[in-house]
């Protein structure tokens, strides 16, 4: 009987396979925006025959199947979040830690701000917006 991941996956018009199913749960029970290292880190031990390769693949046909979005909020790396819906993401610069801000009524407005700044004629394909800063654990 397939599971809430795989039936998440088979929705996206993708064939949902061990490697991906797991790859996935892991995304969507740790929030910690990973990466594919972290991912691969995590799973290798209990499936071997994982390779980051696989990881990398599923991760990006994942996102070309916006079933996770792509975060860049640092230079060298690219991380991974199973939320979709627009949110706001927040770096704290002493622990490394992503969190997500959402407001169903403000980032709308927002974005709808950000698409009113730019010339005629531009159409906007996506907003990311990403902050860094102290998180209130580091903040103490």
């Amino acid at each position: 009987m397939p599971n809430d991941y795989t039936k998440a996956i088979e929705e996206k018009g993708i064939r949902p396979s061990m490697q991906r199913t797991v790859i996935y749960e892991y995304i969507c029970t740790h929030q910690i925006h990973p990466t594919v290292d972290n991912v691969y880190t995590a799973l290798s031990p209990s499936y071997p025959s994982l390779s980051r390769t696989t990881v990398y693949n599923t991760l990006k046909l994942f996102a070309e199947k916006k079933l996770v979005q792509v975060l860049k909020i640092e230079d060298d790396e690219l991380r991974y979040d199973p939320v979709t819906k627009p949110h706001i993401h927040f770096k704290c610069i002493k622990c490394n830690r992503i969190f997500d801000a959402f407001d169903d009524d403000k980032i709308p407005l927002f974005n709808k701000d950000c698409a009113g700044m730019l010339p005629f004629g531009f159409r906007i394909q996506s907003i990311q917006t990403n902050l860094w800063g102290i998180c209130s654990d580091c903040s103490k």
